[in-house]
This record gives structure tokens, C-alpha cells and sequence, in this order.
């Protein structure tokens, strides 16, 4: 069996944005808006790989200044990698116990949303070390919730999707691996998790 875990707000919390937007005097929905507004989204390019931090700042500064509504005229230049300065996870202890538990007889990786900033935190921090392999949406090229991000993971482990158990904390990440025929799971507490797959230990 192979079982795929998402990292943030699964094996680590949810990193909350909400003192970068301050930061940067924006609101969740205006700071994406941004980031869609030229001819390409340059947080989908971020996050699969396609331009690495300096880029993106420069390019969000460069698409700031372009923009004609007076609510961005507050929006300072950003100088350094906020991604990387704001980024403070802890671990869920009991999920990375489900996983060693998992380990023992089976194959358990990570299949994540992530970016050049948190992926080199998270490898500082060893985050990753409790897989047999990690799966990075800036590294292998594809996201969530493209099915094609469970497909190249599949293709890589040479495992059936019945064969595959994948739990996440969106909704939307979890339809995405179903309709492979991914057993997959919203992950809700490590504590229900670990009832529900207990029966492979």
C-alpha cells in the first residue's frame, strides 16, 4: 500500500498569510487578484516551479505599480522574500506518529503544495525526513488539484490509485485524488485519521 500525506495543515499547520497581507496592506482576495492580473498567474508559476522567490516579488511589485485602483497605493515595494521571513510551522506530533506507525509495513510519502521559500524551511527544519520521498508541486511541476499531480506520483511509486490512500486538509485536493480511485481522506484531526487506517499498522 502507499500512502500520500500532504504537509501543511496536515503534518504541520496551516501557515496563516495574515501577517504578510498586513504587511503588505492587502486583502487575501486583492494579493491573488494581483498575482492573476498579466497574461500568466504568477503564483501558479511560483508554486510549480516556474520562477523562484526574487521573481515572483519582482514581477507582483512590477504588476503593483501597474495597477490603476487607488486601494493598491498602499502596498509598500517588497524588498526581501516575506514567504520566507513570515514562515514559522510546528509539527503535528500525532500525525508524524501515524506515519512512522504507517512505515513499518508500507510505503508513506508526501505529496505537497509548496514553494522555493517553505520548501527549503521545511528541509532546514527535516520536516521531510519522515517520508521514504516527497512529491513538491515546485519541484515535480504540477499542483493541486490537478489530478495530474496524483498521477505523475503514481507513475513514480509504480502503484495502482486502489492501491493508494492520500489524505488533505482542502477539499478540494481530496475530490481531485478520488476521482483517480485514490482512497482519500479530508483530514480533520490526526486522532480520526488514525482510527480510520489503524487497520494497516
Amino acid at each position: 500500500m502507499l500512502f500520500i500525506f500532504d504537509m501543511g495543515g496536515v503534518v504541520t499547520n496551516t501557515f496563516l498569510l495574515t501577517q504578510l497581507y498586513n504587511k503588505l496592506n492587502i486583502t487575501t482576495e486583492d494579493f491573488y487578484k494581483i498575482c492573476a492580473s498579466g497574461q500568466k498567474d504568477i503564483w501558479n508559476l511560483f508554486q510549480t516551479g516556474k520562477i523562484n522567490p526574487q521573481q515572483f516579488w519582482t514581477q507582483f511589485n512590477d504588476r503593483i505599480a501597474a495597477a490603476k485602483d487607488e486601494k493598491y497605493s498602499k502596498v509598500p515595494v517588497v524588498e526581501n522574500d516575506l514567504f520566507r521571513l513570515y514562515f514559522h510551522p510546528s509539527k503535528n506530533l500525532e500525525t508524524v506518529s501515524l506515519i512512522q506507525q504507517l512505515k513499518k509495513k508500507h510505503r508513506v510519502v508526501c505529496g505537497t503544495n509548496t514553494i522555493d521559500s517553505h520548501w527549503e524551511n521545511h528541509m532546514e527544519r527535516g520536516d521531510y525526513a519522515f517520508f521514504n520521498q516527497t512529491y513538491a508541486s515546485n519541484k515535480i511541476g504540477c499542483a493541486k488539484p490537478d489530478p495530474h499531480f496524483f498521477e505523475l506520483i503514481l507513475e513514480a511509486e509504480q502503484t495502482a490509485p486502489e492501491d493508494a490512500f492520500f489524505t488533505d486538509d482542502r477539499a478540494d485536493n481530496v475530490a481531485a485524488a478520488a476521482s483517480l480511485g485514490i482512497h482519500a481522506e479530508l483530514f480533520t484531526s490526526a486522532a480520526e485519521l488514525t482510527a480510520k487506517w489503524q487497520q494497516y499498522f
